[in-house]
């Protein structure tokens, strides 16, 4: 299939696509006129990598989990390497939740103290 028939199939877009074949993380023949022909599997490793990415990994954490990539990798067992590569990610996301969260209430208490009580409309 061609490169935006897979996307249209995978919930994507071409230019990611292209970006997870420039990662090295899916390939591709190319067709007599340059076109980029992807296989069948393909479909089922792009739903993947999407899922990964959709869990908070980066496309460099997808890489460790390159071996699953081409089954139901929701429901493998994981490597060692694979639940490192999670928990780590799972750290830096605590971080940054926890860094906006601090950053939120920062900002509403300046806006309490500045406005003396006085709440939007909705909030």
């Amino acid at each position: 299939m061609q490169i935006g028939e897979l996307a249209k199939v995978t919930g994507t877009t071409a230019r990611a696509l292209r970006h997870y074949e420039q990662a090295g993380l899916i390939s591709s023949e190319r067709a007599p006129n340059g076109y980029r022909i992807y296989d069948e599997a393909a479909v089922v490793r792009v739903r993947n990598i999407r899922y990964l990415l959709a869990s908070g990994l980066t496309l460099d954490d997808v890489r460790v989990f390159l071996p699953c990539l081409d089954g139901d990798v929701a429901a493998a067992t994981p490597s060692d390497k694979g639940l490192r590569v999670a928990w780590e990610r799972l750290a830096v996301l605590n971080e940054r939740i926890a860094a906006q969260t601090e950053a939120r209430d920062r900002l509403e208490a300046a806006l309490r103290e500045e406005v003396d009580g006085w709440v939007p409309t909705g909030a």
